[in-house]
């Protein structure tokens, strides 16, 4: 009779996998400039928000006996006012804190306005490829052949001066790429067997753009509001510096400049400063948008 030998006890090995959100920011801390990118618009963020406490003073409160102070460090500086007043006796360190507010709010509104009506016209153009989609297409043609500052200034030159037609010009100016981007997106999500398996289960239009083909789309348009966000700032920047953004006595870093032009030589910080804090601010914008490009895009993860 043959003998039975016994099996050998086979190990119970249970695979983890990290949850999709830990997966994304292991993927996003991969890239090192995103993550001080990060690091450096959380502090902005954090400073815009709790602008009335941080700030050391009202930014339209005038010190008139400390015109064009430099920076406490400097030879003639004071040591109340860290980074100096402008030529007007204001303190520049509370002016930028407020500044970073008007600069954020002006970038998340306009995108805001930009994404929503673009992503609409981007689904109704693949959706209908004979009638809608032309037409609209055309017309975002037309507004990519001009030059984005100039349409803003056209846009703002039409509506005039202010906070909110500054935000409604720049939203006008980016809402092409969106409606582009989605197209091209939506257009490339309706050949797959997903959806024509939706289709063969009675899901109706609607369900369709916003349910089954919507949410796949939605990594590259994440990608883009990013990079748009720092374009944003810069639009809302050259308005102000134009004059025709946001008005004086408000603190936004664009009219800090422009401003300030008549003093480049005479007091390099009132000019300085707001420039530096619109460089790295969009600087520190694109490198996240770098982060979350490698993170969302599944041809450039790398396993974890």
């Amino acid at each position: 009779m043959a003998s039975t030998l016994p099996l050998p006890a086979r190990a119970d090995r249970t695979l983890t996998y990290p949850s999709p959100l830990k997966e994304f920011w292991l993927n996003f801390a991969l890239n090192k400039g995103a993550v001080a990118g990060l690091m450096f618009m959380t502090l902005v963020l954090l400073a815009a928000v709790f602008a009335p406490a941080i700030a050391p003073y009202n930014p339209i409160e005038q010190f008139r006996s400390h015109l064009l102070t430099p920076p406490s460090w400097l030879a003639g500086g004071d040591a109340r006012f860290l980074l100096g007043t402008d030529e007007l006796g204001r303190d520049i360190l509370s002016r930028l804190i407020h500044g970073a507010r008007l600069s954020l709010l002006i970038g998340l509104s306009s995108v805001t306005m930009a994404l929503i009506p673009g992503v609409l016209l981007g689904l109704l153009a693949a959706f209908s490829p004979k009638v809608l989609g032309p037409l609209t297409m055309r017309l975002m043609d037309i507004l990519l052949a001009l030059p984005s500052l100039l349409l803003a200034v056209a846009v703002v030159a039409v509506l005039g001066p202010g906070l909110i037609n500054t935000v409604i010009a720049i939203a006008i100016t980016a809402l092409p790429a969106y409606a582009r981007l989605t197209r091209a997106s939506a257009i490339g999500e309706l050949s797959r067997d997903y959806v024509t398996a939706s289709r063969l289960a009675g899901a109706g239009v609607m369900r369709l753009m916003f349910v089954t083909v919507l949410p796949n789309c939605m990594a590259p348009l994440i990608v883009h509001a990013t990079m748009s966000f720092s374009s944003a700032i810069l639009d809302a920047a050259a308005l102000g510096f134009l004059g025709l953004g946001v008005q004086p006595p408000h603190a936004e870093w664009g009219t800090m400049l422009a401003s300030a032009r008549d003093y480049i030589e005479r007091a390099w910080w009132v000019v300085t400063l707001p420039g530096l804090s619109v460089l790295l601010s969009v600087l520190a914008i694109n490198l996240m948008g770098d982060g979350l490009r490698d993170a969302l895009d599944p041809k450039l993860k790398r396993a974890i």
